[in-house]
């Protein structure tokens, strides 16, 4: 089988087609996590991170369009195609308007959900690598050196960085005024499946905060946005001619 780390969360509540959805998807080397109705897939989704929604619309407990339109009120930017046996252009309309990134009439001819699933994956990920961090950084009146996992405070003081500390460091930089999930973050980072505590992303970015901010308790670069996730914020600029 093939690998490339991708994963999937399909929600389909046709058991047969869920289970030749899954094999092929897997056999093209994708994670795949699958559930049956709508309400499972919003809490799984706030449970961990994937790269791709497949989203049926007739589903039990929450129609599928319900739970498009909820993720995307929650401002999780994840990639979703429908799946619909309705085929009208008003249904592909308003699956769309409810936020899908791509919409497939059932039936459907599995080389082409394929490709659509590649090309959405593909496309997300060249969105979420759009602004790489340099190997120096500055903001404020710090200094990130990401190779030598080493930084230079406010009070010139060096701190030494742990991989991880400059993984997630670089992720927030990387989406500069852009909320990145706790999901994300622990997927991004930590590379798990199934996470550990967010707990251990708070300690992270407390200890960011005691680094960085001139004042920990009122944080002007690691800010929190309350039940989704942290975001940085670039500050006033300070030339780089200091140490």
């Amino acid at each position: 089988m093939l690998q490339n780390n991708f994963s999937i969360l399909l929600v389909e509540d046709e058991e047969n087609l869920q289970e030749a959805l899954k094999l092929n998807l897997e056999l093209e080397g994708y994670e795949v996590s699958c559930c049956a109705d709508g309400a499972s897939a919003l809490k799984i989704i706030h449970q961990e991170y994937f790269d791709l929604i497949i989203l049926d619309v007739m589903l039990p407990e929450v129609d599928g369009i319900s739970v498009c339109e909820s993720i995307r009120l929650q401002n999780i930017q994840i990639p979703i195609l429908i799946l619909s046996a309705k085929n009208s252009s008003s249904d592909r309309v308003l699956g769309l308007k409810k936020g899908a990134d791509d919409y497939l009439t059932k039936p459907f001819n599995l080389e082409e959900l394929l490709l659509r699933v590649d090309k959405l994956i593909k496309k997300n990920e060249l969105l979420t690598t759009k602004n790489n961090a340099p190997d120096l950084y500055y903001f404020g009146k710090n200094k990130i050196d990401f190779n030598g996992l080493i930084s230079t405070n406010k009070t010139g003081k060096e701190i030494s960085l742990t991989k991880k500390e400059a993984m997630l460091l670089r992720l927030l930089i990387e989406n500069k005024n852009e909320v990145v999930t706790r999901e994300k973050i622990l997927q991004a980072v930590w590379g798990y499946h199934v996470y550990p505590t967010t707990r251990t992303i708070d300690n992270f970015i407390l200890n960011f905060r005691k680094y960085f901010e001139d004042d920990s308790k009122n944080p002007v670069f690691f800010q929190s946005v309350r039940g989704v996730g942290y975001k940085f914020s670039q500050g006033p600029s300070i030339p780089q001619g200091g140490s």
